[in-house]
């Protein structure tokens, strides 16, 4: 009984094996479609003709060239070898559809030319150009590294040259390709091919477009030191093994738009003469550009990294598109050198600093990163900072806050000065350019249900998107707001404004010294003015040549060094530089002006406004002083006025200067409190007020920009 069974089950088997459907590369193919040496040598001699171009037509065929059939094998590439050379005429070769046994060797097919020797006439003018174009490429950088190694000059080098397009649609290869040291002066059209084992590129050249859109690499595909002279389009193309592009060049497009890539991408010392795209590539293994140089734009957007990403040493000349990519890994940017006009774009891109990394140089990889705008992107700045923090690259976190508070400055101008979608009239929609149905759409819509974001009226049947593009900067869609709620925008804009231009919102330590030197250098020749030159007439009382030259002299070198600082740090110097005049230049310059239209004459007229404590010469901090001397009888015999008739005179006023806005001296100066005129006073004072700004703007930005300052600020 159990061998009737077994006896059963054996026969089930077999009869299910004899009718399941199988692959049509695991079984051969019909007699008709097997490619015979009399099949082939019909095939030869009666090419066909194909888009303009004539072609050995070997497609829907299925060739065996395994080892076991060696004898066929040598007579394939001998016949087709020599039909594809001594043609008179320009022959491709169509494998389209077929499907390939074995080993397919396309650089024996080519005509050997020497690297040395002329190029043979048989070739066209176009053809000599572009192979004369590679081979002086090759020569040139096979003497320079005899000359580097100090090495006897080799055997002359041969190159293999197939003149005809090479048509390698749908075709299935069980075996290698090799394509190495090959130049393919004509197109290579290989959709949707598939390659089950290795292909091997090395060194190969293509002078026409290649298009490899769809194909399939099941094994390692090595492509190092290749040229590609014309678009190369890989598109949607799944590379299951190590694929190595390590040393070509792409002089035109380079197209691996939702490309698969399973193991490791090795694109080291690639150059991308023109716009390299990869957008919605999925890279489940490391991607590796280090040392790539991009000419042109790169495009990752909606890019998927599972795996590290790196682009160390890397040149780009051009912004990097990572528009909703993905980073779950690493991102190395180390050493990577931007050009003026280069950034990295993450609008959109998702990025967790718990679980992954972005690296690059201190300092830099920071300033690199930009984004369009804040909506959408609050999260993954969040991330941003976090990510910087983490790695205690601080000028890079602040460099990512200050952009988010560019974004926010941007967004709050346009909330104030744009047409809101929610309020404005008829008439209001139209000046900003929607026609008279269009505005009367949109406040139709506005009753039913209120516009969240400027991009819903696109929702209406009556607005396109031309419209939509030509006044979106100049709409908003906000609740209704109040005049008070106006108010507290405006002044919010400004306070963030003034941030942004005298410290970059914290994150400049010299641009915040530069304005404090700008401020104190003014105004301490500002007080020397007043106290120096009191009148002309009757009896002049004015300063000493010498003493002026020094104080000329002095506060000139301060202002050139705080301008110098502003103009290399501020990010608009010139507006930075316009905020710092209105904040010290009108009431100033009002009170002077007062001063010098009354005439003066007091009692004391002959001696300094200014006073010493003449009891101690020390540095110190002033942050509690006042800056008039006390009423106490006890120190009027403590501060003593200024001396005139010295030469250093100008360090006094200096000092007094640095005092009133720093709170950081040499000598304790104040100002007398007998028979001051109150426009003096008022000066000081208001100079006074502006260092207590100063002073939290100098400690706030200190705390952002040195790692522990703030805990030593906190609790010192």
């Amino acid at each position: 009984m159990k061998n009737r069974l077994l006896l059963i089950v054996g026969l089930g088997l077999l009869l299910l094996g004899a009718i399941a459907p199988s692959p049509a590369w695991a079984t051969p193919p019909p007699p008709g479609n097997l490619l015979t040496l009399n099949l082939l040598q019909e095939r030869l001699q009666a090419p066909v003709q194909r888009q303009g171009s004539r072609f050995v037509d070997l497609s829907h065929l299925h060739l065996d060239l395994r080892p076991e059939n060696s004898d066929f094998r040598q007579q394939f590439y001998q016949l087709l070898g020599d039909r594809l050379q001594q043609s008179d005429t320009v022959l491709g070769l169509d494998l389209s559809e077929s499907v390939i046994d074995g080993d397919l060797d396309l650089s024996a097919l080519g005509l050997k030319v020497s690297l040395y020797s002329p190029v043979p006439p048989i070739f066209s003018e176009v053809e000599r150009e572009q192979l004369e174009r590679d081979r002086r490429r090759l020569s040139q950088l096979s003497q320079l590294s005899r000359s580097l190694l100090s090495q006897p000059a080799p055997s002359p080098l041969q190159i293999s040259v197939l003149r005809g397009a090479l048509r390698l649609g749908q075709t299935r290869i069980q075996g290698g390709v090799n394509l190495a040291n090959t130049f393919f002066l004509g197109q290579v059209n290989g959709q949707g091919a598939q390659f089950s084992n290795r292909v091997t590129a090395t060194d190969a050249r293509f002078g026409q477009p290649v298009n490899l859109a769809g194909a399939v690499f099941d094994q390692d595909a090595t492509w190092q030191n290749a040229i590609f002279f014309e678009k190369a389009t890989f598109s949607q193309a799944q590379f299951s093994g190590e694929v190595s592009l390590q040393g070509s060049q792409f002089q035109a497009v380079a197209n691996f738009g939702q490309t698969l890539f399973q193991e490791t991408a090795n694109l080291t010392r690639t150059l991308w003469q023109a716009d390299a795209d990869f957008a919605q590539a999925r890279w489940q293994g490391p991607a590796l550009f280090s040392k790539a140089q991009f000419s042109d734009s790169l495009y990752l957007s909606s890019a998927t990294f599972a795996d590290r990403l790196t682009f160390r040493e890397a040149q780009f000349s051009q912004p990097v598109n990572l528009r909703g990519a993905s980073i779950l890994a690493q991102a190395d940017f180390g050493d990577t050198t931007f050009a003026p006009q280069a950034y990295l774009n993450v609008s959109g891109l998702e990025f967790n600093a718990d679980e992954a990394k972005i690296l690059g140089n201190p300092g830099q990889i920071g300033q690199a990163i930009s984004v369009p705008t804040l909506r959408g992107n609050k999260t993954l700045l969040r991330n941003l900072i976090r990510n910087f923090r983490l790695q205690e690259q601080i000028p890079d976190a602040n460099a990512i806050e200050y952009t988010v508070e560019r974004l926010r400055l941007r967004q709050l101008r346009q909330n104030l000065l744009s047409i809101n979608l929610n309020t404005a009239s008829l008439a209001t929609l139209q000046s900003v350019g929607f026609s008279a149905e269009q505005a009367q759409a949109v406040v139709a819509a506005r009753q039913e249900q209120a516009f969240q974001r400027s991009p819903d009226v696109l929702k209406l049947d009556e607005i396109d998107l031309n419209t939509y593009v030509s006044v979106r900067d100049r709409i908003v869609a906000l609740p209704p707001r109040t005049v008070t709620r106006w108010l507290l925008d405006g002044l919010h804009w400004m306070g963030l404004n003034l941030l942004l231009l005298l410290t970059r919102y914290g994150t400049s330590i010299w641009l915040i010294f530069g304005t404090g030197i700008l401020m104190a250098a003014y105004f301490s020749l500002l007080f020397w003015l007043i106290d120096r030159l009191r009148r002309l007439r009757p009896t002049p009382l004015l300063p000493a040549l010498g003493e002026t030259l020094w104080m000329l002299g002095s506060t000139g070198i301060m202002g050139l060094g705080g301008f110098y600082a502003v103009i290399q740090t501020a990010q608009r110097p010139v507006w930075t530089l316009v905020c710092v005049g209105a904040i010290a230049i009108p009431i100033p310059a009002l009170l002077t002006l007062l001063l010098y239209s009354q005439q003066r004459s007091h009692p004391l007229l002959n001696t300094s406004y200014f006073v010493e404590d003449g009891s101690a010469r020390q540095l110190r901090l002033f942050i509690g002083r006042l800056p008039i001397m006390p009423r106490f009888a006890f120190f009027r015999d403590r501060y003593l006025p200024i001396l005139w008739d010295r030469r250093w005179n100008w360090l006094n006023y200096l000092d007094f200067s640095l005092i009133n806005l720093v709170k950081f001296g040499f000598n304790d100066i104040r100002l007398r409190d007998q028979h001051l005129p109150g426009l003096i006073s008022a000066l000081v004072w208001y100079q006074w007020g502006l260092g207590l700004l100063y002073i939290a703007l100098l400690l706030w930005t200190l705390s952002r920009t040195i790692p522990g300052l703030n805990l030593l600020l906190y609790f010192g």
